[in-house]
């Protein structure tokens, strides 16, 4: 519930407002049923009165008039106070979606490494809808509904305390019901909502390997793989729901056992007490009212349950991502401003979970402006140690140092803004290819974004298309292939000029050809800069300074191409045998 009061809080004048009205509402609602008992008394005094020759209208038309007025300034009031829900719901959501978004921009790339797209994209989307809906449809009728059963219960007693205590006499059993029922959908709600995120989870990662999926002819097997995730979604819904159905009709149906009671014991009164039988009917209509208006809370409130535990299940699920840690970016350490000495890995241990380490003691010195290549077999650890030098996770044992600085005691930004990486997947944005280049620096000139795709082997591709660098960048309508939106990538990433560059497998998925034009833009944009490589295809590396090969998360080889060819060890053997195949 925190999550919800967060957001609702800065609209106090609203609630205020909205609470006048509420109460406006409810003191109508609950007056109204009196009028219309001295409307029955006054209309069974008339009619007697006629009987006997005496005629006075006069209680009885008022009556009227005042129960017509109650129930005008009533629905003035709730329409007022629906006006306001929808104003304060609205602008509510508006702020979570924007909040959640600023939290996900500050997140750990543990967070999302550790969690599906579909899941994250589920809490936008599936979790913010339950929300949004039941402040807009329960919040509202919540907050009445209480009022109203709190106007009506002062009401009754100050009508008459024995039918008063009739009336109320069965909420004890309508309570236990309902928390009985509440609790059974609950369980089941939350596990709905787990169960769909989920299913989005693999629905979108289907749809992201859909080419893979239709090339292996594997449709049949992701539908077959789909259908237990749905059957999950079903079953949980199912059960939620029966529960969350039986609330009303078990509250209506003791609202209609509790109206007989009521309609039974005031018959008794009027015929067996002390008040005059017009009075009674009258004081009989009233209550047969108040009973069907006291269980009408209690049967709305049960009736939204199923809503309002949706985005209580909802909220608690991004409240998961708000208690998540944030990047540690503290402004009172040390800037990175560039490299004078160089980069070391000393005595590095890391595992991405506690149980299982992935770097062993691994101890690397790279000097200012030397090429590192990382090579080794997949799951030896080449991409971890690229997230260590980033500070997408901080080691478990030993340092990383920039100058001799620990990552640790340097500003974040500081060292993002002076490590740039270009990825074995190339990532464009919606957008132009103006806006791919420049998004690292957008405030880069045209000359400086040119010259940056010039040394990327991509200008003239660009100038081909008829709009040139404004052309249009989508998933829809891609003109782009692999080998080229990887040379825009490294263009992206030449414009900011980095102090250190990682080239993660950059040449791993495209033809030779290709490779040839990304290899040249590789060239250019390493030279003169400290980089660390990691490369499958061993000739693309042969003129770094130092190889570091890498095998089980340890280093067992160091030193340059022909050095290790020398040492008749694992890398001699793995170039050899790549040799062979190519």
């Amino acid at each position: 519930m925190a999550f919800f009061f967060h957001y609702l809080k800065s609209y106090k004048l609203g609630f205020t407002v909205m609470t006048i009205a509420i109460i406006a509402s409810t003191y109508f609602q609950v007056k109204a049923p009196v009028y219309m008992g001295k409307a029955i008394t006054a209309l069974a005094d008339y009619v007697i009165g006629l009987t006997r020759g005496v005629s006075d209208k006069g209680n009885f038309v008022s009556s009227l008039w005042m129960l017509f007025l109650f129930f005008i300034f009533s629905i003035i009031a709730m329409f007022f106070s629906n006006i306001i829900v929808t104003f304060i719901t609205g602008n509510s959501t508006n702020r979570m979606r924007k909040g959640l978004f600023g939290k996900l921009q500050k997140m750990t790339i543990r967070f999302f490494d550790s969690h599906k797209d579909g899941d994250i994209l589920s809490r936008f989307t599936s979790d913010l809808d339950n929300i949004s809906n039941a402040l807009n449809q329960a919040l509202g009728q919540i907050m009445s509904n209480i009022a109203l059963m709190i106007g009506i219960i002062i009401m009754m007693f100050q009508q008459n305390v024995q039918l008063a205590w009739v009336t109320i006499a069965s909420t004890p059993i309508a309570v236990i019901l309902a928390v009985i029922l509440i609790a059974k959908t609950r369980k089941y709600v939350d596990i709905q909502q787990k169960e769909v995120g989920k299913l989005n989870g693999y629905i979108n990662e289907k749809i992201s390997g859909q080419k893979i999926v239709i090339t292996n002819g594997l449709q049949k097997d992701a539908i077959d793989g789909f259908l237990p995730y749905n059957e999950n979604v079903r079953k949980a819904t199912f059960k939620g729901q029966v529960y969350s159905g039986m609330l009303f009709p078990v509250m209506n149906g003791l609202s209609l056992v509790n109206t007989a009671i009521v309609i039974f014991f005031g018959s008794w009164l009027a015929l067996n007490g002390d008040m005059g039988r017009t009075t009674a009917l009258g004081l009989v209509v009233v209550f047969v009212q108040y009973s069907q208006q006291f269980y009408q809370p209690i049967s709305q409130i049960s009736s939204l349950y199923s809503m309002f535990q949706l985005a209580i299940t909802g909220a608690g699920r991004l409240n998961e991502m708000f208690d998540e840690p944030n990047e540690v970016n503290s402004k009172d350490k040390q800037k990175l401003t560039g490299l004078t000495d160089g980069v070391k890995l000393k005595n590095v241990d890391f595992g991405y979970s506690p149980d299982k380490e992935i770097l062993h003691d691994v101890s690397i010195n790279v000097d200012k402006g030397e090429m590192v290549a990382l090579v080794g077999p997949t799951g030896s650890g080449k991409t971890t140690i690229m997230n260590l030098l980033n500070r997408f996770y901080d080691v478990t044992g030993g340092s990383v140092e920039f100058d001799g600085v620990n990552v640790k005691d340097l500003e974040l930004q500081s060292l993002r803004d002076h490590v740039g990486i270009v990825l074995q997947e190339s990532v464009l944005f919606s957008g132009t290819i103006r806006d791919n280049i420049v998004f690292g620096k957008p405030d880069a000139s045209d000359e400086e974004m040119i010259s940056a795709a010039k040394q990327a082997n991509i200008h003239d591709f660009i100038m081909s298309q008829d709009k040139g660098y404004d052309t249009k960048v989508s998933d829809e309508n891609s003109v782009f292939s692999t080998g080229q939106k990887q040379l825009i990538s490294i263009a992206r990433t030449i414009l900011t000029n980095p102090t250190l560059l990682i080239l993660d497998e950059a040449t791993s998925n495209v033809d030779t050809v290709t490779e040839a034009k990304i290899q040249k833009a590789m060239d250019t944009v390493i030279q003169g800069r400290t980089s660390f490589v990691i490369a499958h295809r061993l000739k693309t590396i042969l003129d770094a300074d130092k190889i570091v090969v890498l095998k089980d998360g340890k280093v067992i080889e160091q030193g340059n191409h022909q050095e290790l060819l020398d040492q008749k060890g694992f890398y001699s053997e793995l170039y050899n045998n790549q040799f062979v195949f190519e």
